[in-house]
């Protein structure tokens, strides 16, 4: 484990030991002091993932939200793309963050919470590596609110870790369940693929694409 990810999980359970469980987040942000090495999940590139996704499926003029944006990079390669995205993050340091790497950024970029939203619904939704940051919990409420955003016929995409419900959850990144998913067509929504990325010396990845 690196020192940004042995950081993050002191951080992690620390907060969510004292019954704020996503208050790590701005706290993570504001102290890495402008120094993305120290967030894990920083790339400063698009995730991979969802790079090779996006060159399979077209989007041009459709609106976009990314959820839990982070540094901006995901909202910034469907901009790029002829999409018009809203992306937000529950930290305020984050976003401006954000504004700062992209001060010329087309992305409609807010401070906002899941479970306070008002945004409207979206063409295609982005959730990667969010709901995974969340205590179990929490997820079971995040799921549904994700799925308000997604507009009839629009697209979710989720990336996430992926676990048997016999894997023991120890520290964040918590591991999603095909259980645990399933409360995206519980809350309405419609399976279109599922792809279970576990390549041998990884960890598991499931990126699975729905629609409203």
């Amino acid at each position: 484990m690196t020192d940004a990810s042995t950081r993050t999980v002191q951080l992690a359970t620390d907060f969510i030991g004292k019954g704020d469980p996503l208050g790590w987040f701005e706290e993570l942000y504001a102290t890495a002091n402008g120094d993305p090495t120290t967030v894990p999940w920083a790339r400063l590139t698009p995730h991979p993932l969802f790079v090779e996704w996006l060159n399979q499926h077209s989007l041009v003029g459709k609106t976009a939200i990314v959820i839990g944006c982070g540094l901006g990079d995901d909202a910034e390669e469907l901009a790029k793309r002829g999409m018009e995205v809203t992306a937000f993050d529950i930290s305020e340091t984050a976003i401006a963050w954000c504004k700062k790497r992209f001060p010329d950024s087309s992305v409609n970029y807010q401070v906002a919470d899941l479970f306070q939203l008002a945004l409207g619904k979206f063409d295609f939704v982005l959730e990667s590596y969010t709901i995974q940051a969340m205590p179990p919990e929490l997820r079971a409420q995040a799921i549904p609110k994700i799925a308000e955003l997604v507009a009839e016929s629009g697209q979710l995409l989720v990336i996430c870790l992926g676990r048997e419900p016999e894997q023991p959850l120890t520290t964040v990144p918590f591991p999603l369940t095909k259980i645990e998913l399933s409360g995206f067509t519980q809350a309405g929504l419609h399976e279109v693929k599922f792809e279970d990325l576990n390549e041998p010396e990884t960890v598991r990845r499931w990126r699975v694409q729905y629609r409203g």
